[in-house]
């Protein structure tokens, strides 16, 4: 199924929200919860489903949205359209600080993947599907990029990201990382998670017991400050300042 063309435009700086034009009868994706606001003429349903597979069975409906539980992600997807004879905007933003990332699947052989909870809207006709890591150490050892979701297309896709986000280019090497640290990358790379060294290291180096390692050539998208590591920064503070102080951290945490 051929992507609806988007236009968008990306506001902010550490908490940012993208504002997507829309043309009549154009219809972009997004998670539940995430608009922010829409102008006249925008209609908006909430579907089982992407809708990039109008004839879907049933089963298949229901077998899609299954596996978007197992990546902690909304039972359903909400479809904001047009329906107006002039061009209006609607915006959503991230649940969490961070950052925009604007793909075109184009740009990515049509496919990328996505760690479970990066998605944030796409024009209308992307595939979302759930994909598990090649390598059973990722799930077992890791706990974080086990489950993935595979986004497939032909337009634009947002992906949001905790604090400052870094592109990187492979060509035909490796690269260690943080295993919250990894957003999104081109499925030419190989995933896999590795323990961090000695064992000295892994108890006092501070930086886990394991990492990520990407091998290979194509480009992999990083975040800087990963929910969990927001967290861990901010429990201290939830502890420290009494019930009260305690009970907004725990609500800004749900």
């Amino acid at each position: 199924m051929i992507s609806h063309e988007i236009d968008y435009k990306i506001f902010g700086d550490d908490i940012q929200f993208v504002e997507i034009e829309l043309d009549p009868n154009e219809t972009v994706i997004a998670e539940a919860g995430t608009m922010v606001y829409m102008e006249q003429g925008i209609t908006y349903d909430v579907k089982m489903g992407d809708g990039s597979e109008p004839n879907q069975s049933l089963s298949g409906k229901l077998l899609q949205a299954g596996s978007r539980i197992l990546t902690g992600e909304s039972l359903f997807l909400t479809h904001f359209t047009n329906r107006g004879n002039a061009k209006a905007r609607v915006a959503f933003a991230a649940p969490y600080p961070g950052t925009i990332i604007p793909i075109d699947l184009k740009d990515v052989r049509n496919t990328l993947t996505v760690q479970k909870d990066g998605f944030l809207c796409a024009a209308y006709g992307t595939k979302l599907s759930v994909t598990l890591s090649k390598k059973l150490g990722a799930g077992l050892l890791g706990g974080e990029g086990f489950i993935l979701q595979k986004v497939d297309g032909d337009g634009k896709v947002f992906i949001h990201a905790g604090g400052t986000v870094i592109e990187r280019m492979l060509n035909n090497e490796t690269l260690r990382i943080d295993t919250g640290c990894v957003v999104a990358f081109e499925p030419s790379l190989d995933f896999d998670i590795e323990t961090a060294g000695s064992l000295k290291s892994m108890v006092f180096g501070g930086e886990g017991l394991f990492l990520a390692t990407m091998r290979g050539t194509g480009r992999v998208w990083l975040q800087s400050m990963p929910i969990r590591k927001l967290i861990r920064a901010l429990a201290p503070f939830g502890a420290n300042r009494g019930k009260e102080a305690s009970g907004l951290l725990g609500k800004f945490l749900q």
